[in-house]
């Protein structure tokens, strides 16, 4: 053997070469075993409307829950200042859940509308949020109580903005 070939390749034997390599998919594998199973139950948050909620008791208590539904007609209690909210949530099979949140609600939050809260359920039976969603669709909707040809008026009238507005041919 020359020298060149000596001092220029390491050397390496294939035996030795897959026990590395099964050592380090073990020690990979054992980590990421760890992160997951040691991160999952801090990070895991369920979706549950009224009924799921005061079906599942005692086990609802603490958990960091995001609870869908309805603002309740007639149930929305706005605090003093810009904060602070008490509402009822219904859903579809008539479930009523009471919630009470410090945090500013959004603009579109009223009554009639979904939300979605997270927080966590207390022993005393309400409901404590966190944080406040609304959920709407994407639909738009020209404002006020239109018929079929006044939302075609209303489209009418923005053909041939594109030239106007510096949009591209």
């Amino acid at each position: 053997m020359s020298e060149a070939a000596v001092v220029g390749s390491p050397d390496l034997h294939p035996r030795r070469t897959r026990w590395f390599a099964i050592v380090a998919l073990a020690v990979a594998g054992g980590a990421m075993l760890l992160i997951t199973v040691g991160g999952i139950g801090r990070n895991l948050v369920y979706y549950w409307g009224p009924t799921e909620l005061l079906a599942a008791g005692d086990k609802a208590v603490g958990a960091t829950i995001r609870l869908g539904g309805l603002v309740a007609p007639g149930s929305l209690v706005r605090g003093t200042g810009a904060s602070r909210v008490e509402f009822d949530v219904v859903d579809r099979k008539g479930a009523t859940v009471h919630v009470t949140s410090d945090g500013v609600p959004p603009p579109l939050f009223r009554e009639k509308i979904g939300v979605v809260v997270e927080g966590t359920m207390t022993r005393a039976g309400y409901f404590a949020g966190t944080r406040l969603m609304v959920s709407h669709s994407n639909e738009y909707r020209v404002p006020g109580e239109k018929s079929a040809e006044d939302v075609k008026d209303a489209m009418r009238t923005t053909r041939g903005l594109e030239g106007e507005l510096g949009a591209r041919p």
